[in-house]
């Protein structure tokens, strides 16, 4: 009798990911020959095949398109059960990890971890994230239970989302002749910008939103200089160098020690980003992932406005 192995759909999966066996054996730390006995196996179970060798990297075929995002349920869901048993000592000397995008860290990120450790001071506690998009995709493919993401421009395809603050964005200067009033459109349109998040800045919800209240009042964005952390974008408005949209939780933050010449104001018509819980529908959620939203969501709150 044939059967399925959760070792077969894992290198399955890292395989389609990379498009490679050799990349895929290097990730999961296995020789390269294991990896490809794997993938047969399964395709010989399967009666498919799921991938075409081209070059020295290989392509996933129709059916492994089909195959992929049932084999990360099947993952995910053994994953959450493996949390679900553990869960009762995760409490205690476990490893807590929460899914946290990059400005949301400015809020609350030490803050966070300081008020699990105080509570339980023998667990480990990871922070995992860059951009809400990549978040996300960790969420999907099982590897993180929760996170707080913003939500603009995420997929709630087997999601549950609770939203729970709400954060606008502010136009930076140090010109104050620049902040006496609202920002509009047109000006904004002009403006000479250093925006962050340029890796997603096709996703970015700040900066899909940005484009759309300029595409609307008839103007095409622009940018000065792009840059990936928003660190650098607000001390290079503290130089002089470029005006900046930001989250206004990141400029309370950050300008008083990078940019302590600059202040902000309003776009007109306000704009918010909405910061929310994000974990995979009907999951089963451990007592440590329940407290890290908790502890995150009260962080969270105490900074911008909640929802």
């Amino acid at each position: 009798m044939r059967v399925l192995s959760l070792h077969q759909l894992t290198c399955f999966l890292a395989t389609y990911e990379h498009q490679s066996l050799t990349r895929a054996a290097e990730e999961l730390g296995y020789a390269q020959p294991s990896v490809s006995e794997q993938i047969r196996l399964l395709e010989r179970h399967l009666d498919v095949q799921l991938f075409l060798r081209v070059g020295r990297g290989v392509v996933p075929t129709a059916a492994a398109e089909t195959l992929r995002p049932h084999a990360e349920t099947v993952l995910a869901a053994v994953q959450e059960t493996e949390r679900a048993v553990a869960g009762v000592r995760s409490l205690e000397t476990g490893t807590i990890r929460f899914g946290m995008f990059g400005v949301a860290r400015l809020y609350g990120g030490a803050g966070l971890v300081a008020d699990v450790l105080e509570r339980h001071p023998g667990v480990r506690v990871e922070l995992i994230g860059q951009h809400s998009r990549d978040v996300q995709e960790n969420l999907r493919r099982g590897h993180l239970e929760a996170a707080m993401i913003a939500v603009g421009g995420v997929s709630s395809e087997g999601m549950a989302i609770t939203p729970i603050a709400r954060d606008e964005l502010v136009y930076i200067s140090t010109d104050r002749s620049r902040l006496a009033s609202p920002l509009t459109a047109g000006r904004l349109a002009s403006a000479r910008l250093v925006m962050a998040e340029t890796t997603w800045r096709d996703h970015d919800s700040a900066r899909v939103k940005l484009r759309r209240m300029l595409h609307e009042a008839g103007y095409n964005p622009g940018t000065r200089i792009e840059v990936e952390d928003v660190e650098t974008a607000v001390e290079l408005v503290g130089r002089g160098l470029a005006d900046s949209v930001v989250n206004r939780g990141v400029a309370q933050q950050l300008i008083p020690r990078l940019a302590p010449e600059a202040g902000w104001v309003s776009l007109e018509p306000r704009l918010y980003d909405t910061l929310a819980i994000v974990h995979r529908a009907g999951a089963s959620l451990s007592p440590a992932t329940q407290l890290m939203i908790e502890l995150a969501t009260a962080r969270i709150r105490a900074v911008i406005e909640p929802v």
